[in-house]
């Protein structure tokens, strides 16, 4: 295990709450100790002064102790199937419980047992009535088929509940899914620690998609909302299941329920983007050119002897009078410009997230890569529009040249899970021009760096984007 490793995923912050909490609690519970022995001893001054400064220790715990774990409580929580969690309000209700029944059975006092009662029976029913709330609750939630990053898009919500006679207050919707399987750009956890450890740190968490909160449903009764949420980053979002939850009525605890959803990987588009060059692109695509075989174009071909399959309308009259044979026209097939796309010539990031970033699931981000993403993903779309093939080639993906609906969401969907570069590699582009014509519209998008040597010089119709 490499201990520098370890250092680097416990932060300052971490290490001064620790020492800042083990001193107060090692406090408080020294003068506890010291409170209850000046009690026996019949000390009441000692007794006294040692309950004061307990209380400024319990006061310390609060503030410094309780938020720091509850948070990360929560978070761990949120992670596990549990069925409720405390909230902050929660934790200082125990708190307060555990310090009102000490006090109440150091002292005897009859007032704090009653007020100890009141508590519990607040707890006890607060509890009680939120899991009661999430009961017989069902989930439908329906995305729409194209989601581009960066843009609202709407989902459709309906929660049911099939209750008969208690209504559901305060309902929180959540979809819970991940964006990826483990966490990228994290090889050095794999090696410094044994496989079991590496696993458990390098899984990515789950994330919670915050859809609506709804107020009421009556029983029997169904809520439909339409929401809208933005998805910030391109990639991918692997629904696993729907989760409801509540704090009715007091918000002492969080109660929460899971509620299976069918497995569907929802898949984020790039946010789209235009440049001038886009509209450069776009007024190079009219054009139509011959090619050296026959067909139904304008150009012609060649002259040939009439046969008896031709029609009489490509007879060449004059050329026929002039050899006193009867001679047709074969003209030049024609086709449209075809666009083929080819992004690469990345370097790799230069500013990583910290790897406790990276583990709490932050991605990285490559400002050059994205941009030539949302450029792409917005030509493709205008590309698609006007009915030109196109293309797109990035990372290992190698699509055909089609101008469908569908084969525009095959290349955004490339676009979409492409990964970030974490090699640069010099000779990309001729490994990508060995299958073009000189028909194609090559538009090469690539780094600052290596945009000058990227135009393929002997090709008429290529652009290179530097980003």
């Amino acid at each position: 295990m490499d201990l520098r490793l370890l250092i680097k995923l416990i932060s300052k912050q971490d290490l001064r709450n620790f020492a800042v909490g083990i001193f107060v609690v090692i406090g408080g519970l020294a003068l506890a100790g010291l409170t209850l022995y000046a009690h026996e001893a019949n000390r009441s001054r000692l007794a006294a002064i040692a309950a004061g400064l307990s209380l400024i220790f319990i006061l310390l715990i609060l503030i410094f102790v309780i938020p720091p774990l509850a948070k990360k409580a929560s978070r761990e929580a949120s992670q596990m199937n549990l069925p409720f969690e405390f909230t902050l309000g929660g934790s200082v209700m125990v708190v307060l419980v555990l310090v009102v029944g000490f006090s109440a059975w150091n002292t005897g006092n009859n007032l704090l047992f009653i007020v100890l009662s009141v508590m519990l029976a607040a707890t006890t029913v607060g509890f009680v009535a939120g899991w009661l709330v999430l009961r017989k609750l069902d989930i439908r939630i329906r995305f729409p088929e194209t989601i581009y990053a960066g843009e609202a898009v709407p989902i459709a919500l309906e929660i049911s509940n099939r209750k008969r006679l208690l209504p559901a207050f305060s309902i929180v919707a959540e979809v819970r899914g991940k964006e990826r399987e483990t966490v990228e750009n994290a090889d050095e956890v794999r090696d410094a620690f044994p496989n079991f450890i590496a696993e458990r740190l390098l899984a990515a968490p789950h994330t919670n998609l915050t859809l609506d909160h709804i107020s009421h449903i009556a029983p029997g009764g169904k809520v439909e909302r339409q929401v809208s949420h933005v998805f910030a980053r391109r990639g991918r979002f692997k629904i696993s299941d729907f989760e409801v939850s509540t704090g009715f009525p007091f918000g002492f605890f969080r109660h929460r329920r899971r509620l299976a959803a069918n497995e569907a990987e929802i898949l984020i588009f790039p946010r789209r983007s235009s440049r001038n060059e886009d509209v450069e692109i776009r007024s190079t695509l009219g054009s139509r050119e011959a090619l050296k075989t026959r067909g139904s174009g304008d150009d012609l071909l060649f002259l040939r002897d009439y046969e008896t399959a031709d029609e009489i309308r490509r007879i060449d009259w004059k050329a026929t009078a002039r050899t006193q044979r009867i001679t047709v026209r074969e003209f030049a097939a024609e086709t449209d410009a075809r666009v083929r796309i080819f992004i690469g010539g990345f370097e790799p990031a230069e500013d990583l997230p910290p790897l406790r970033e990276r583990i709490a699931g932050k991605a990285t981000v490559h400002p050059a890569f994205e941009a030539a993403m949302s450029f792409a993903a917005t030509l493709l779309s205008d590309l698609e529009s006007a009915g030109v093939e196109f293309t797109v080639s990035v990372g290992d993906s190698d699509l055909p040249l089609a101008g469908s609906r569908s084969h525009l969401f095959a290349c955004l969907s490339a676009l979409a899970l492409a990964e970030t570069p974490n090699s640069f590699e010099p000779s990309w582009l001729e490994k990508r021009m060995a299958d073009t014509s000189p028909n194609d519209v090559i538009v090469v998008l690539t780094s600052v760096r290596s945009g000058a040597e990227a135009a393929p010089a002997t090709h008429s119709r290529a652009k290179t984007i530097t980003f």
